[in-house]
């Protein structure tokens, strides 16, 4: 009498079986004591075929041989159309494993299960030490924002690491993501590494940073990019930068995290306040403003008001910064002082951002003879721009390309809500409109511009676009109306 699932050598001696299954499972052991490379590469060999562990966000984390980790990966995501591939659930991921055709398919059940099932108590084990790496990585990020940053550098490899690249997350499922991330980066405080990456949870955010050599092979930009996607997050991205300008970077992705949006999930801070009008006003008039204006203000000054401008407003700000509301308030009103400039008023503040986003050439030469001209900073500089700058046939170009066509209630709508700060409670006041109305034109302002006006920088160009197209004043008391609240189409 046969033995169905045994093969001939099996069936002859009975004994056989269970020896050849303890020996799998003894072998598959000591390779799971060295490391879950080792017991992939085990299984590998058991199957006579390949074997992967396939993350969903990671994609292949081990592949035996390498070359099938792309095919471990497209199994795991279609298992239909990879039938002979065997899959086991495996501590937040996907086992998949293609045997030989030499190999008993009990033989090969026996692997997989065997596998996964060792894999799981690496993993069990893995979570209960995560906890404290956790830890352990969010007080080195707090050290690093609070300027320790040799000490850091020294315990993670010394002068090896000279720069960071920082990732700012938020959103209603960050512990999940946060848990999903370290599976998918694997993160390793291992001393003289190329890089490392540091993973803290602050103040109900996930800080991400990256320490380097200059540069990065994108890898956690992309693990990020997919986790964010995935679990409906936003980020703000900055860098690379030195080691220690940790802080700026820090602040400086928290600035471009305000401009993301669901169809635009990360956002590098480069891509903040890079200005589109910049590049079209007339060189030397503009260099020598700018240089002027910004002659009073340090780096550090400059810094907090290129923050403040790009969130749009001082809890934000305050927020990016690390710095109570009520400080970001108190120096806000020092620099206004400084530049003798109200910068609340919306036209001073789009002003500013010009100022702030020139190269750095532009500022002047103590011996500059043109300086005279503009005198010591501060004042009505801000307040008006250069004469004739805005009066270029560039200029004119690309503000009736970023504006025209805008119907005159919309437009009086939308100067009016850029005058208040984007807020729409006042504005609505004052056009003598319900709040949904005027929440529902600019609605149809955004759709016609292809802006998303819920960026600071957006809305400052757009001010400017205004300004520089207007035929005569956007007064609300112009708003086309016929009776009551309602308006006419002219």
């Amino acid at each position: 009498m046969s033995t169905t699932g045994t093969t001939g050598h099996e069936a002859a001696c009975p004994g056989g079986g269970a020896r050849h299954a303890r020996e799998t499972t003894d072998r598959l052991l000591r390779a799971a004591t060295r490391s879950g490379a080792h017991l992939i590469a085990e299984a590998a060999l058991l199957v006579q075929g390949w074997a992967v562990l396939a993350d969903p966000i990671a994609g292949a984390v081990y592949s035996t041989p390498a070359a099938a980790a792309a095919d471990g990966v497209h199994a795991a995501a279609d298992p239909r159309e990879h039938p002979h591939c065997l899959q086991r659930p495996a501590a937040g991921a996907v086992l998949v494993l293609a045997p030989g055709p030499a190999v008993p398919p009990e033989q090969a059940a026996r692997v997989a299960t065997s596998t996964a099932a060792l894999l799981e108590v690496r993993g069990q084990r893995a979570a209960e030490l995560r906890g404290e790496q956790m830890r352990l990585h969010t007080t080195l990020v707090r050290l690093l924002l609070a300027g320790h940053t040799t000490a850091v550098a020294d315990t993670l490899g010394g002068s090896r690491l000279t720069h960071v690249t920082v990732y700012r997350l938020t959103g209603a499922d960050v512990p999940t993501a946060h848990q999903v991330l370290w599976r998918a980066v694997r993160p390793s405080l291992a001393p003289h590494a190329d890089a490392c990456t540091l993973l803290g949870r602050l103040d109900g955010e996930l800080v991400v940073a990256e320490l380097h050599r200059g540069g990065d092979d994108g890898r956690v930009l992309r693990l990020v990019s997919r986790v964010s996607e995935r679990h409906h997050l936003l980020a703000g991205m900055a860098g690379p930068l030195p080691l220690a300008e940790m802080p700026t970077a820090h602040s400086d992705a928290a600035a471009a995290r305000h401009s993301a949006t669901p169809d635009r999930r990360i956002v590098p801070a480069d891509a903040v306040g890079t200005s589109r009008l910049a590049p079209l006003l007339p060189t030397a008039p503009y260099a020598r403003w700018a240089g002027s204006v910004r002659r009073p203000l340090t780096p550090a000054h400059r810094h907090l008001l290129l923050v403040w401008l790009r969130t749009g407003s001082k809890p934000r700000a305050a927020a990016a910064l690390g710095l109570s509301a009520g400080t970001v308030r108190a120096r806000i009103r020092e620099l206004s002082r400084l530049l003798r400039a109200d910068l609340e008023d919306a036209t001073v503040q789009a002003h500013l951002l010009l100022v702030l986003r020139a190269p750095a050439s532009a500022d002047p030469d103590e011996s500059d003879p043109d300086e005279s001209e503009h005198g010591d900073g501060g004042g009505a500089r801000l307040e008006a721009l250069p004469a004739g700058i805005l009066d270029t046939e560039a200029v004119r170009a690309w503000a009736h390309g970023l504006v025209g066509g805008l119907e005159p209630h919309l437009r009086i709508a939308l100067a009016c809500w850029l005058n208040h700060h984007a807020r729409t409670a006042p504005a609505a006041a004052e056009l003598h409109v319900h709040r949904t109305t005027l929440s529902n034109w600019l609605a149809q302002c955004a759709e016609h511009l292809a802006q998303n006006l819920g960026d600071a920088t957006v809305r400052a160009e757009v001010h400017l676009a205004l300004r520089a197209t207007r035929a005569g004043p956007d007064d609300p008391a112009a708003l086309p109306r016929r009776g009551g609240r309602t308006y006419r189409r002219l």
